[in-house]
């Protein structure tokens, strides 16, 4: 542990991995994901990792499935998200998007969207958000436009460089981490020398930790003009309109 560095200890990050592969040996997408874990995990966070396919996720806009008759352990997964200051979201990519798993995921975040914290806030405020993403074809941008601007619009905090990934060349081509292509066996092991993407997984994660930290420290933002019961309280904005002037 670098002992120049602020302590993180006390903090929590759950990374959820939305891969679609059933056997979670053969996802991409978590190797990358553990290399992240493994630079918070240095530095004290207590780090727990959930792949989406082990667990049974009903559809819907529903908080819990069982409600409606349906298996589903999102209730489980939520009181999880609700104990980490941080989650990460990896996804493969698909089409140049994210995978199924990835939006059923983040639907069901949003289900839980309208409840609030003990200041009034919606849930996840005071909470910061990061994605990692791999594959073998563009999208990665897009890919993590699209999740951290859900995180962001649901409550979380994101701070810069928020995201990590790796493609590869454009086009089929070996994944993060394979160690053939074609049946020949390529000289290193896919991407896990690439420093572009080994430079953006070491500033995301500890971007999450100082974000988490401060907001910690700080408990988490102010409840002033962001809750649903004062903002009118504390804004000029109906009167800015010219129709109310």
């Amino acid at each position: 542990m670098n002992n120049d560095a602020p302590n993180f200890r006390g903090l929590k990050a759950l990374f959820i991995n939305c891969s679609i592969k059933k056997d979670k040996s053969k996802s991409h997408t978590q190797l990358l994901i553990d290399k992240t874990v493994s630079i918070m995990a240095a530095q004290g966070v207590e780090v727990e990792q959930l792949y989406a396919l082990d667990h049974r996720i009903a559809f819907g806009m529903i908080k819990d499935g069982a409600d409606e008759g349906l298996d589903d352990d999102c209730p489980m997964i939520q009181q999880k998200v609700m104990e980490a200051d941080i989650l990460v979201i990896g996804t493969p990519i698909w089409l140049g998007v994210k995978s199924s798993i990835a939006t059923q995921v983040i639907e069901r975040l949003y289900a839980y969207s309208g409840d609030t914290n003990e200041k009034g806030q919606y849930l996840y405020y005071g909470k910061v958000g990061g994605c990692v993403i791999t594959g073998n074809e563009d999208g990665i941008k897009h890919c993590a436009m699209d999740i951290l601007y859900a995180l962001q619009h649901i409550g979380y905090t994101i701070p810069p460089q928020a995201d990590c990934g790796w493609i590869g060349e454009a086009g089929p081509g070996p994944s993060y981490g394979d160690t053939e292509w074609k049946g020949e066996k390529l000289p290193a092991p896919a991407g896990l020398d690439n420093d572009f993407t080994n430079r953006n997984a070491t500033f995301m994660g500890w971007n999450l930790m100082h974000a988490a930290k401060m907001l910690k420290d700080n408990d988490g933002f102010p409840a002033v003009g962001n809750t649903g019961a004062d903002w009118q309280h504390v804004t000029n904005a109906k009167s800015e309109n010219p129709e109310y002037r």
